[in-house]
C-alpha cells in the first residue's frame, strides 16, 4: 500500500479520521458518542480509506490541531454562544427545551425572574424561609404576583410577613444582595434543574389526547388507587364541552379558524347546548348548511368524533395562548364578569 506523505492533499474528513486514530480507542469511543449517525458514517468511511500515513504527517496534523486550539484566544461562555453551538448539532425543538431549562425563568434581574416563577413553586420555597426574608422578596416583585404568593402561604406565617412588610423601611443594600445571592444559589439553580411543571397538569394534557374509552379506563383505575389525584386530573383536563364557556367573540374566532368539516363531525358528539352555542354564532344560512351536512353524514364513528373534537380543542388552546380568545378555567376561577 502506498505511503501517504503529502499533508496538503488531505481533506478535512481525512484529517479528522487521522486524529481519531491517533488519540487511542478509549478517547475515540468518547468522541464517537458525541456524534450523530451521518458524522460517524462519513468519518468511518475516511478512516477505512486512509491507507498508510507517515509518522511525519501524523506529527504535522497534531501540531496543526494544537496550534488551532491555542490560537482561538479567550473563550466566552454565555447563553447565546451555547445556544448557537447547540443549534448546529441539534434540532430547534431540542435546543429550545435545553435552553429553557438552563436559563430558568426569563428576566434580566433576579426580581424580574422571580415574577416569572409560578406562584405555587415560589410560595412552597418561601414558606421555609424567615418571615423577614419573605417580606423583602415580596416587596421587590410585582404586587399582582406578590398577592398570589401571599395567599398561598400558611395564614399565621403570612401575617408575620405582612407585619414585617408594614414595618419595613428602606432595605440595606447588603441585605438585598444577600437575599438575591441566596435566591440565585439555592432557588434558581435548583429550579433550572427540575421540571417546574405540575405533574397533575402534565397528566391532564396526556389524558386529553387519549381515546375516550382508554381515558375512562385509566381514570376509573386511578380513582380506585388515588381518588384525589384522579379528581385533580379531571378538573385540569380541558374537554370539548368546556368550549361551551366561550363568549360569543371567542366562539366566532374558533369558527373562523377551524375546518368546517371537523366542526360538523365534532358537533355530532356534542351536547345540545354546545351545538346551540356554535350555531348561534354562525350566520343563519351557514348554520342551516351545517345542520344539513351533519344530518347527511348519518352515523359517525366515535373515534372520528374524538379526533375532530381534539383538533378543535388543540386549536382553541393555541388561540388562547396567542391571546385571541379567553378560555374560562375549568374550576371556574377565571369566570368572566360583564
Amino acid at each position: 500500500m502506498r505511503l501517504r506523505e503529502d499533508y496538503r492533499t488531505m481533506s478535512g474528513p481525512e484529517k479528522a479520521a487521522l486524529l481519531m486514530m491517533s488519540v487511542g480507542e478509549e478517547n475515540a469511543t468518547r468522541l464517537f458518542s458525541l456524534m450523530d449517525d451521518e458524522e460517524i458514517k462519513e468519518l468511518s468511511q475516511s478512516m477505512a480509506n486512509l491507507g498508510t500515513v507517515s509518522s511525519q504527517m501524523v506529527e504535522r496534523l497534531l501540531v496543526e490541531f494544537a496550534d488551532q486550539i491555542s490560537s482561538t484566544g479567550s473563550l466566552v461562555g454565555n447563553f447565546d454562544n451555547t445556544e448557537r453551538l447547540l443549534a448546529k448539532v441539534l434540532g430547534e425543538d431540542r435546543v429550545g427545551g435545553i435552553m429553557e431549562e438552563i436559563r430558568g425563568p426569563a428576566g434580566r434581574t433576579m426580581w424580574e425572574k422571580l415574577t416569572n416563577v409560578n406562584e405555587t413553586v415560589l410560595a412552597n420555597y418561601l414558606k421555609n424561609e424567615y418571615p423577614q426574608t419573605v417580606a423583602v422578596v415580596l416587596s421587590k416583585i410585582k404586587p399582582e404576583h406578590a398577592s398570589k404568593v401571599l395567599a398561598l402561604l400558611p395564614e399565621p406565617f403570612a401575617m408575620e410577613v405582612i407585619m414585617r412588610m408594614l414595618r419595613m423601611e428602606s432595605v440595606q443594600k447588603e441585605v438585598l444582595d444577600d437575599v438575591e445571592r441566596t435566591l440565585r444559589n439555592e432557588f434558581m439553580s435548583n429550579l433550572a434543574r427540575t421540571n417546574r411543571r405540575d405533574s397533575h397538569e402534565m397528566m391532564a394534557d396526556i389524558f386529553n389526547f387519549l381515546d375516550r374509552n382508554v381515558e375512562n379506563r385509566f381514570l376509573t383505575a386511578l380513582e380506585e388507587r388515588n381518588r384525589d389525584s384522579a379528581e385533580r386530573i379531571k378538573a385540569l383536563m380541558f374537554t370539548f364541552e368546556d368550549l361551551g364557556k366561550l363568549d360569543p367573540g371567542g366562539a366566532q374566532t374558533v369558527l373562523r379558524n377551524a375546518d368546517k368539516d371537523k366542526i360538523a363531525i365534532a358537533l355530532k358528539g356534542a351536547s345540545e347546548d354546545l351545538r346551540d352555542l356554535f350555531f348561534s354564532n354562525m350566520s343563519e344560512r351557514a348554520a342551516k348548511i351545517m345542520r344539513e351536512d351533519m344530518q347527511a353524514m348519518g352515523p359517525v364513528r366515535l373515534r372520528d368524533v374524538d379526533e375532530a373534537q381534539m383538533y378543535i380543542v388543540t386549536m382553541a388552546k393555541d388561540l388562547a395562548a396567542n391571546g385571541e380568545i379567553v378560555i374560562v378555567d375549568s374550576k371556574g376561577e377565571d369566570e368572566l364578569v360583564y
